[in-house]
């Protein structure tokens, strides 16, 4: 009977000691809505966030994180955007923006990508302030 209560122990110690490092690492993730705006500055080129945001090279990006690809009213979307049947959640977003053309073969989206995981992290975070909208969380 005391194998299995070592065992719970064990158990319970290995995923108590792991529950900080863990919580760290969400923490990391979550990312820096200022750093990510300094980012967002590669981006600015195409795209705008805010309330008055207007499509450009690019489609504005107010609430691109759970939106349907190539959805964004008054855009003219590449036929492999509009057609590749993605909703840009964060693992989607990470993907497509590390390299676009691999992501997405056909996007007109002309840009060699972000591959620092942490600016990714920063450029969600700001991204996900702004509302569909274009109203900005406080």
């Amino acid at each position: 009977m005391r194998v299995p209560f070592l065992t719970a122990a064990a158990l319970a110690a290995f995923v108590l000691g792991a529950a900080p490092a863990l919580a760290q690492d969400a923490a990391a993730k979550a990312g820096d809505p200022a750093a990510g705006e300094k980012t967002f500055a590669q981006c600015r080129a195409c795209h705008q966030v805010g309330e008055s945001a207007k499509n450009a090279v690019g489609p504005v990006l107010n609430g691109v994180i759970g939106r349907k690809a190539g959805t964004y009213e008054g855009y003219n979307y590449s036929p492999a955007n509009k057609n590749s049947g993605l909703t840009w959640d964060e693992a989607t977003f990470r993907e497509y923006i590390k390299d676009p053309k691999a992501k997405v073969p056909g996007t007109k989206m002309i840009f060699a990508g972000i591959k620092d995981d942490k600016k990714i992290d920063d450029l969600l975070a700001y991204l996900k302030q702004f509302d569909a909208s274009g109203k900005k969380a406080p």
